[in-house]
């Protein structure tokens, strides 16, 4: 017959730390921080804002239109929203946005903003996306200095807010 055995303190010990270990390995492996860096991805996020992204999540499905990314250059990474998926065609007229002809509703702008600008026609390439800045004025994006972006550049999805401390856990 089986007797059981009451675990020793040690043997408590090293199942905690062992699980401890166990638990940050594999949030590190699937999710991670990243600082924002500059404003052009006001009012959504704040320069100094601190995001968790999710580093696993292209891995079970593709990027989608509105997701803000972390995306690794060779110089930095960079935080933007993604506006044009693989064959799209992008164009900008009067601040108003079009994606293959249709206007496109850019809720996450802020409003009263006087930040008109032309761009485009342009067609992204196969397996390639088209990424801007919510704040356009400012913003280094896909329009004037990191070109189309592939999926393999693109490190995660930024999930929420972590700093500052009032904002924690807001996806703004």
């Amino acid at each position: 017959m089986y007797k059981y055995k009451i675990p020793t303190k040690r043997e408590w010990l090293i199942s905690v730390i062992l699980i401890v270990l166990f638990g940050f390995t594999l949030l590190s492996l699937i999710f991670s921080t990243s600082l924002v860096q500059g404003g052009s991805m006001s009012p959504t996020l704040q320069d100094g804002d601190k995001v968790i992204f999710n580093k696993a999540i292209y891995f079970l499905e593709e990027p989608s239109r509105g997701d803000i990314v972390v995306i690794k250059k060779p110089v930095k990474n960079y935080v933007k929203r993604i506006i044009g998926l693989p064959n799209e065609v992008i164009e900008v007229k009067e601040n108003d946005l079009y994606i293959n002809g249709e206007s496109y509703n850019q809720n996450f702008l802020e409003e009263g903003r006087d930040n008109i600008y032309e761009f485009g026609p342009i067609t992204i390439p196969e397996e390639s996306y088209f990424v801007m800045g919510d704040n356009r004025d400012i913003s280094i994006d896909s329009r004037n200095g990191l070109g189309f972006i592939t999926k393999e550049e693109i490190i995660g999805r930024s999930e929420l807010i972590l700093f500052p401390f009032e904002d924690i856990g807001q996806t703004r």
